[in-house]
This record gives structure tokens, C-alpha cells and sequence, in this order.
């Protein structure tokens, strides 16, 4: 087992400008078999609707208490607990009562497939575009192998945080490395510089475990 860190490379209130941005870092390692994946974070009836009809084929979960349906059937529970996908969205509003936030998740598609209609989506909800399954080549300068396990990029939409719990008026691009700790420091963290340099990039900011 091992985690990966990511690190802030960009950010910008240009959410255009941030998603060429994380290409361009993301085609640096992209393979044939790598992949995307869209979150977001909704906390109204009108927003979920609303990205259902531009994202039909997202899946929407809404939140539920632990325990709140033990012994309940499956098939009996609400909807927005089972999942749904945006196409078969509930249309009476109270079937949203309690269950905010709502997700909307996309994932393990083919890159270039969802990028643009959910960045054109997201409006002010907190979100992310994530690429992974990319290859992050040898960087001989600092005397470090590649890797293909952590090598992946994360573009975060009006949010600090993967979690999207921490909004923020802008947009900021993360590269990931494997985590290598000792004595508290990250010993990779200067591949994460290295491989940002390569696409005109640069650390902005501390590394987070995720």
C-alpha cells in the first residue's frame, strides 16, 4: 500500500485557463488506457436539476445518516440514497428534503470525453476533473524513477480541497507523486517540481496526502 501527494502547480479565477492548464500536464503523462473522473458537490434542488439535464449520465447520491434505512428493503429506499442516474432525477422537491448535499460523480472515462460539458456545467459548485492511470517518466536531473501507481492530475473547481468541503473563488491544478516521508519530509517533492517545470509549471504550495 502506498498514498500519493499532491501538490498545487496553478491556480486562477479563469476556470477556462485551469482546465488547459491541467491538460497540459496531464498530456505529458497520458497513456492509451488513461482515464478522467468528475465530481461535484450540489446543495440545491435547482442545481441538481440543473446539471442532471447538461450531465444526464451523471450518478447523483444524496447524503444519508448512518443506519437511517437498516432493515429497509433495497429497492424500497428513496432514490437519491440508492443513486440515480441525471436523466432519472425525481421531480417532486421533496424527495430532496434531507439529503444535501448531493454528488454527482462521472467516473473512469476516456480522457477528452466529459472535461468540457462538466467544466461548462459546474457554475459556482464545488467540484473536480481527475485524471489518473497516466505515466510520469524518469527525472534523471533529480535522480528519481517514474511512476505510474500516483502519477495523476487533479483540476479542483471552486474548491481548496479533494474533499470539496472548502470553496474558493478560484481554480487550482494539482500534480500527484508518490509519498515518500522521512522525518517528515517529502522526499519527492522534488519530482513533483521536475515534472511541473516540463510544462512550464511550478510548486506553488505545500503537498497533501490523499
Amino acid at each position: 500500500m502506498s498514498d500519493d501527494v499532491a501538490y498545487p502547480v496553478f491556480r486562477t479565477p479563469d476556470l477556462a485557463l485551469a482546465l488547459s492548464t491541467a491538460r497540459r500536464l496531464m498530456e505529458f503523462g497520458r497513456r492509451p488506457c488513461s482515464q478522467v473522473s468528475v465530481a461535484a458537490q450540489l446543495s440545491s434542488v435547482a442545481e441538481v436539476r440543473r446539471l442532471g439535464e447538461r450531465l444526464p449520465g451523471g450518478r447523483f447520491e444524496g447524503y444519508a445518516r448512518y443506519d437511517e434505512f437498516d432493515g429497509v428493503p433495497w429497492d424500497e429506499q428513496p432514490v437519491l440514497v440508492i443513486g440515480v442516474d441525471g436523466a432519472d432525477l425525481p421531480a417532486d422537491p421533496a424527495a430532496y428534503e434531507g439529503r444535501f448535499p448531493v454528488a454527482c460523480e462521472l467516473r473512469s472515462l476516456p480522457v477528452g470525453s466529459i472535461e468540457d460539458a462538466f467544466t461548462a456545467a459546474i457554475g459556482r459548485n464545488r467540484g473536480e476533473v481527475h485524471w489518473d492511470e497516466l505515466y510520469w517518466p524518469d527525472a534523471p536531473e533529480v535522480g528519481l524513477h517514474g511512476e505510474s501507481k500516483h502519477a495523476e492530475v487533479t483540476l479542483l473547481c471552486n474548491t481548496l480541497t479533494r474533499d470539496l468541503d472548502e470553496p474558493a473563488d478560484e481554480h487550482i491544478v494539482l500534480v500527484h507523486v508518490r509519498s515518500a516521508r522521512v522525518g517528515g519530509r517529502q522526499l519527492r517533492e522534488p519530482y513533483a517540481r521536475w515534472l511541473a517545470e516540463q510544462v512550464g509549471l511550478t510548486v506553488i504550495g505545500p503537498g497533501r496526502l490523499w
